[in-house]
């Protein structure tokens, strides 16, 4: 018989919504500081800008409302965890609406307001219950807000990384929840209780097939910290890199990671 399907762990929406909200603002204090030659600069992300990577960054928010525009699906048809591998089927759309936005809105500022305005009004206006037809099925609001902590917290490390000195903090629940989202999502993609991926101070997770552990410390341990374990379940560090530069620490037979990441392309 296959395993059962993890179920997500339950999010509190509110402190959701501020974590999304405090990240977001991260974003904006930083755009203020940026230069015209700093925004042409390139990034991680293939052939993107600074100015497209912004541009972005306020579609992460806007996309509440194209989603809330839609009909309502009649049931819930997906699982937050089925997200991070559902969106690679959308990456040549979102590109193209990020060059299309950041060549509309030269006031990237004022366009990140906007995007922020409607969020809010968008979030007042709903309740976490309300379905969305998002690419992994039908998601209540409230999940789906779960996964605006995942793209905001990627793309501030992509901001950092393609601007030098930038230095974009990350918001704590921000990163918790992402790190958390991602580590389950791990745990769904390669059930098992052979491995134990530990990543303090917001997850400890089971995963990969064999003998599960019961007792004492278990044979195989792989032990990160939350901006790394974001980095490799989004493809922004290999496995092999990430081991070699000692960000993480792997030990037992069971420990590579490597065969299940990136989760989010």
């Amino acid at each position: 018989m296959p395993p059962a399907k993890k179920r997500a762990r339950s999010y509190d929406p509110v402190r959701t919504r501020t974590a999304v909200l405090a990240q977001f603002a991260a974003v904006r204090s930083g755009v203020r500081t940026l230069a015209p030659d700093q925004l042409e600069l390139p990034t991680r992300l293939g052939d993107w800008t600074v100015r497209e990577l912004v541009a972005h960054t306020g579609a992460v928010l806007t996309a509440v409302g194209r989603l809330l525009a839609e009909p309502e699906p009649a049931r819930q048809d997906g699982r937050l965890l089925d997200w991070p591998s559902a969106i690679a089927a959308d990456a040549d759309a979102i590109a193209g609406t990020a060059r299309a936005l950041a060549a509309e809105h030269h006031d990237l500022e004022a366009y990140l307001a906007g995007a922020e305005e409607r969020f809010t009004a968008d979030l007042d206006a709903h309740p976490g219950s309300r379905l969305l037809p998002t690419g992994a099925g039908a998601l209540p609001l409230a999940d789906y807000l779960v996964t605006r902590t995942v793209e905001l917290v990627v793309h501030t490390d992509d901001l950092n990384d393609a601007v030098p000195g930038l230095g974009l903090p990350y918001d704590r629940q921000a990163l918790a929840t992402a790190t958390r989202l991602l580590a389950d999502t791990l745990a769904a993609e390669a059930p098992g209780g052979s491995t134990e991926v530990r990543i303090p101070p917001h997850a400890v997770v089971q995963c990969v097939a064999g003998p599960r552990h019961t007792r004492g410390t278990p044979p195989n341990v792989v032990e990160t910290d939350p901006l790394t374990w974001v980095r490799l379940a989004t493809g922004r560090i290999s496995w092999a890199d990430a081991v070699a530069a000692g960000a993480v620490h792997a030990s037992g037979e069971r420990a590579d990671l490597g065969p299940y990441l990136p989760l989010l392309r």
